[in-house]
């Protein structure tokens, strides 16, 4: 069995014990694919290279890193330099043959720039950023990663992919992992950060929302803020592209793959064409949400 692990970059995740439980799972025989984020180290290098981090807040609401091109080579330098450098390490240092990829080697993640985004002045007023280089998941290599998984290798995948005109982007890590998981035909997508799941009160870390059926997502997406609706926007892409289950929460990846975070499994009482239809509306619904 292969499963696709998602660590978030965000502050508070300590990587080294789940590193150390995937060490586990690969010395027992499962195929794992590692993503991970960068969010962290990237805020920190903006700062130290006197670049720091500016947000973009979307007509919704939402908000996103402003990728100017500085702003990617930061970014570059943190996902695919030091976070994915180091978890190689971690991994290698336990005993696991780990490969560093980013999206762009073997045009693992080819994604469609977003060339014209809508934000919101401090003054109310809105404007078109055309600056800006992040994009949108739309094919990934999965030959390039079994080919990997059947020679033995545990890939570590940076988010940064490949546009369409062959440059760099930076992509959600989130949705990376569900297109991952998608595109490899996994059953399981584990997506650590640094909240214990989806809470129905931001106040509560006890209020976690444990489990959700797929055509139930919509309901709960009040309670999801910041970049959780993201998490659940992954969550519905891995689903409806065959994933049978994701899990969300912080800490021990056992104990999350166990059910104490949230987890979201695909739908088996509905029938598949209401089941694609209910997952394409949602995906609709959420994705017009969180576009830049």
């Amino acid at each position: 069995m292969t499963l696709v692990v998602k660590i978030g970059g965000g502050a508070g995740i300590d990587a080294v014990p789940v590193v150390e439980e995937i060490a586990r799972l690969v010395a027992e025989g499962e195929r794992v694919v590692v993503v991970h984020g960068g969010s962290q180290l990237t805020n920190e290098l903006s700062e130290r290279l006197g670049h720091p981090m500016q947000v973009l807040t979307a007509p919704n609401g939402m908000t996103s890193r402003y990728t100017d091109a500085e702003t990617l080579r930061i970014y570059a330098m943190a996902v695919a330099g030091q976070m994915n450098t180091e978890l190689v390490a971690l991994l290698q240092r336990r005993g696991v043959n780990a490969v560093g990829l980013a999206g762009v080697d073997g045009r693992l993640l080819l994604a469609r720039r977003k060339t014209a985004l809508r934000a919101v002045m401090p003054d109310g007023r809105v404007r078109v950023v055309r600056d800006d280089y992040s994009g949108q998941i739309e094919q990934v290599n999965a030959s390039l990663l079994q080919l990997l998984l059947g020679a033995g290798y545990t890939p570590v995948v940076a988010p940064l992919a490949l546009g369409l005109e062959g440059e760099r982007l930076n992509v959600d890590g989130d949705r990376v992992a569900a297109a991952i998981a998608a595109a490899l035909s996994v059953e399981t997508l584990a997506i650590l950060t640094n909240v214990p799941g989806l809470l129905r009160d931001l106040a509560d870390p006890a209020s976690v929302v444990r489990d959700i059926a797929a055509h139930e997502l919509e309901q709960y997406l009040p309670y999801a803020q910041g970049r959780m609706r993201k998490k659940l926007l992954g969550a519905q892409e891995a689903l409806a592209g065959g994933v049978r289950r994701v899990c969300i929460g912080t800490g021990s990846l056992a104990a999350v793959l166990a059910g104490e975070g949230t987890t979201i499994t695909a739908s088996a009482c509905l029938s598949e064409s209401t089941a694609v239809s209910s997952s394409s509306s949602y995906i609709a619904a959420l994705s017009a949400e969180v576009r830049r």
